[in-house]
């Protein structure tokens, strides 16, 4: 009895403790995303690959539009209002190799601004279906 007692309360105890975070607050929510896309692009603007890419944006509209998706992504209160992605990179002939480069650039951006491998997982996992709109166009 003692013991059905003991285990009940640790069961109890334990459940008080059960994390329910969204993606959205792991990334450290609006401020986190933020963070995210500045040390994104700061890597982007470091890398001779991919910087030519970027060169003729309206850097402030992309990182708007990355704040925007990343926070819509990971179940945030944003809703974005950005171009379909096919559209976005049609003409910019990415391939393969760039398409992995970025990846690696906004994972090191992701580990700078200490998020963990599992968020860095989910969220790329969340951006993946895009790949195919965004290659060899």
């Amino acid at each position: 009895m003692l013991r059905n007692i003991f285990m009940f309360v640790a069961i109890s105890f334990s459940a008080c403790y059960v994390q329910a975070d969204t993606l959205y607050e792991n990334l450290g929510g609006q401020a986190g995303i933020a963070n995210i896309v500045d040390g994104f692009l700061e890597e982007i603007s470091y890398d001779r690959e991919i910087y030519p890419f970027f060169a003729k944006s309206n850097i402030k509209r992309v990182r708007s539009k990355l704040e925007e998706q990343f926070c819509h992504l990971s179940s945030g209160p944003c809703v974005y209002t950005g171009d379909d992605m096919k559209s976005v990179h049609t003409g910019m002939n990415i391939d393969e190799a760039h398409f992995n480069r970025v990846v690696e650039l906004l994972q090191t951006a992701m580990t700078k601004a200490d998020i963990d491998f599992p968020t860095q997982n989910k969220l790329l996992q969340k951006l993946a279906p895009m790949r195919a709109d965004m290659l060899h166009r």
